[in-house]
């Protein structure tokens, strides 16, 4: 049984490629849209490690530097909440915690 939602063009490409290796045969080359880009690679690491800081007890400032963002360490209060690099800092992990939360799925997504 294959459910019928948005999931399902992604679950019958998983099935012919499982099917054919079941033949013997070469599952074929990947569909185009699941490999991982390096942007989204990129993306990924840097939402782990600001994950993985936040756990540990780190404020966004210094998830900013340990991910490279030397600057933040000297912006003042003020300037650092409304800055650029404080933004996407939340922005990695809130999307990081929404992935650890289910949304890992939509990686396995055809695009």
């Amino acid at each position: 049984m294959v459910p019928l939602d948005k999931d399902f063009i992604t679950r019958i490409a998983s099935l012919l490629r499982f099917h054919r290796r079941l033949l013997g045969r070469a599952a074929g080359p990947l569909p185009r849209g699941w490999p991982l880009t390096a942007y989204r690679l990129a993306r990924l690491d840097l939402m782990l490690r600001a994950l993985d800081l936040r756990d540990g007890g780190a404020t966004y400032r210094q998830i900013a530097v340990e991910l490279g963002r030397e600057e933040a360490a000297q912006l003042p209060a003020i300037e650092w909440k409304v800055s650029a690099t404080r933004s996407f800092v939340v922005r990695l992990v809130r999307d990081a915690k929404a992935l650890a939360g289910g949304d890992y799925r939509k990686l396995l997504r055809i695009r």
